[in-house]
């Protein structure tokens, strides 16, 4: 199956709770006769009620709405017209991250129950797949079962894993993996981090000594900060990107669950309020099921059949 089939069919319950509310009215509202009159009501409300049902969140859908209500004749099917503005959206937070630098540190961060620590691991099989050569640092130190859970996907993905005794310190742990990565060669180190210790505080102050310690041992680290967001709790997770934005630096987001709710259109609520792109989505439990985020593809998967 090609990624873009996976795609379309991790996004077939988004799909059907966005499409179905609309394809009527859109249908009527591209007939030739009314392609070049205003937008009318019925179908506005029909969009808003399809966008946010979709979870592509408040600000968003009036952008839309907004791009549709000022809808010329010349512009196309509203199809295409919407299609044009969600790409728009997930293009303007479409920030490359700087390469070069080795090994690239990558810092994984979010609550538990996200997914966190299995992405790690199917990151690096993505990674090693590539054609490089990652090495996976265990620093959820304060749970035990986290670095058990990641030495189990480690083996699976036929990589390197830098562990210490259950509550060693977990800058101490990340200053040895970026050290095994300098000596072992590795183009990439990826740090599993805590999801929740005894307080909020206590996790984001771990939070900025890791990143100290990775910014002393290599230029520019942590090159990347990626939350691990669930596609399933939709606006929720916002809240979780923004208190981690502020402390943690991050500048990725990785969407887990995408294939097990109707609310896949949190991607396009992120890339808008957040400003923040969509590196990866989770569409499985399989470690080959991590795979990069792609605009057009994501777009494509959500409108491609019958409207």
């Amino acid at each position: 199956m090609s990624v873009f089939d996976r795609i379309k069919q991790s996004l077939t319950r988004t799909k059907q709770q966005f499409i179905e509310r609309f394809e009527d009215v859109a249908r009527q509202a591209d007939e030739p006769q009314h392609r070049s009159r205003p937008v009318d009501v019925e179908t506005i409300d029909a969009l808003e009620e399809a966008l946010i049902s979709a979870d592509v969140g408040v600000a968003a859908t009036e952008r839309i709405v907004a791009a549709v209500r000022n809808r010329k004749g010349a512009d196309g099917s509203l199809r295409e017209l919407i299609k044009r503005e969600i790409l728009s959206i997930l293009h303007g937070a479409d920030v490359q991250p700087g390469n070069g630098t080795r090994p690239h540190v990558v810092l994984i961060v979010g609550v538990n129950g996200t997914g966190k620590t299995t992405t790690v691991g199917k990151l690096a099989r993505l990674i090693k797949d590539s054609g490089k050569a990652p090495v996976i640092c265990a620093a959820d130190t304060f749970r035990a079962a986290a670095v058990e859970q990641l030495e189990i996907w480690a083996r699976r993905a036929e990589v390197d894993i830098i562990r210490a005794r259950a509550g060693a310190d977990p800058a101490a742990v990340v200053f040895d993996a970026i050290a095994a990565g300098k000596a072992r060669g590795r183009d990439v180190v990826l740090v599993d981090t805590a999801g929740r210790l005894h307080t909020r505080v206590n996790l984001m102050t771990e939070l900025q000594k890791i990143r100290r310690v990775a910014a002393r041992e290599v230029q520019g680290a942590p090159h990347e900060v990626l939350l691990v967001l669930d596609a399933t709790v939709g606006q929720n997770g916002l809240a979780q990107a923004r208190e981690f934005m502020s402390v943690a630096g991050v500048n990725g987001i990785v969407l887990t669950k995408l294939d097990g709710t109707a609310k896949g259109g949190i991607a396009v609520a992120i890339a808008n309020d957040l400003k923040l792109p969509i590196r990866y989505v989770g569409i499985g439990e399989g470690i080959d099921d991590l795979i990069p985020f792609s605009p057009e593809q994501y777009v494509d998967a959500l409108f491609e059949e019958k409207w």
